[in-house]
């Protein structure tokens, strides 16, 4: 029997709410900050009651550490597609610092940076963040050594760590007003010094 179009399963409506959920994190993370971030102000933003979101996150810290993992699979299919336009070999290194800054320059980024310092003094959001951060790291990794053809692998990988904490650096720096050409300008000057390493 074939089900009537538009109508959808109890799953399907539990994973568009907790979507919604997850999305409106996301959205007040970026505009509102960790620190005038409600549950309140989550459920309106998603069009969710708030028993409703309690059946899916008991508090919210548990919503947090699911947005931690929402962000990571966000921006691992943004990686995952970028990587695939990149050359490969030497020619790789300019374009993945590209690659990497466009990623740590945007909303999800502002986001991940909110909940990363709130974790400074969150013991149970910085347990969430720090697995899901490794894995999003050792899986962007592994993805940059297969680019860069015939470089070792120790040299990938410190090039890709002084890179991600470059990236991090200048990601906080726009946040708090820093200049962009300033920050173009590293970033090129980190392109010569990478491609000479």
């Amino acid at each position: 029997m074939v089900e009537p179009r538009g109508h959808r399963t109890q799953a399907q409506r539990r994973e568009q709410t907790r979507t919604a959920l997850l999305d409106a994190t996301i959205d007040c993370l970026v505009e509102l900050g960790y620190a005038r971030t409600s549950m309140q102000e989550i459920c309106t933003r998603a069009g969710v009651s708030k028993g409703a979101a309690q059946h899916h996150f008991a508090a919210k810290a548990e919503l947090m550490a699911a947005a931690v993992g929402h962000l990571t699979t966000k921006r691992m299919d943004a990686l995952a597609g970028s990587l695939g336009k990149l050359p490969r070999g030497a020619d790789a290194i300019p374009a993945a610092i590209d690659m990497l800054w466009a990623g740590y320059s945007g909303a999800l980024a502002t986001a991940s940076t909110e909940l990363w310092i709130a974790a400074r003094t969150d013991p149970a959001l910085r347990a969430a963040i720090r697995p899901v951060d490794r894995a999003m790291g050792r899986a962007a990794l592994e993805k940059i050594r297969f680019l860069a053809d015939g470089l070792p692998a120790e040299q990938a990988e410190t090039l890709f760590w002084l890179t991600v904490n470059l990236m991090r650096g200048l990601a906080l720096d726009a946040e708090l007003g820093g200049s962009p050409a300033r920050r173009k300008k590293l970033l090129e000057e980190w392109k010569r010094v990478a491609a000479a390493f």
